[in-house]
């Protein structure tokens, strides 16, 4: 029995054939599908095709490794097996794009939908904000309730009163000093 590093991950039950990352290999195809989408490669590939039909066509037979005569099966055969892998590795990143696309969508709309909510609780606070402050006394109401001129005369007679009490007792001051 062996020991184990990460005693909280479950054992997995052993599987019999090739083991392989799928996150590495879904890379790898990724990688592959943009080299053979780029124009780039469409010229390289029609390059070597061309070498290829000149060298057996133009070279003398016994030098020929596809011969023109036989329909140049080699390129052919060459041409289907890149093709048979080239297209389910497309298909693969394709789909592993499709995925991250997919994630992303979840995304930004749960960012939306937070958003959304964000900004119907800032319009409910702005409207009672907006009722609160249809409560409040403006200047001009407190100059309607409250009469300035006739508190300018109470303030005056107030004033006045004082003064003549000011008055008094200082008169009552100089005659108990004297």
């Amino acid at each position: 029995m062996t020991r184990r590093d990460d005693l909280a991950v479950p054992r997995q039950r052993r599987r019999l054939g090739p083991h392989y990352d799928n996150d590495a290999f879904g890379q790898f195809s990724e990688s592959i599908a943009r080299t053979l989408g780029t124009a780039r490669f469409l010229v390289w590939q029609s390059f070597i095709i061309i070498v290829w039909i000149a060298y057996n066509v133009v070279v003398p037979d016994s030098w020929q490794f596809d011969p023109w005569g036989r329909g140049l099966v080699l390129l052919t055969l060459v041409l289907s097996l890149q093709a048979s892998y080239a297209a389910p590795l497309i298909l693969l990143a394709q789909n592993r794009q499709e995925a991250r696309d997919r994630a992303q969508s979840d995304v930004d709309r749960r960012v939306a939908e937070r958003t959304q909510a964000d900004t119907e609780f800032l319009a409910r606070e702005i409207a009672s904000v907006r009722v609160s402050l249809t409560d409040m006394v403006t200047t001009q109401d407190l100059r309607d309730h409250l009469d300035v001129e006739d508190l300018s005369e109470k303030i005056e007679r107030l004033t006045m009163a004082m003064d003549s009490l000011v008055a008094r007792l200082e008169r009552l001051e100089d005659r108990s000093a004297t």
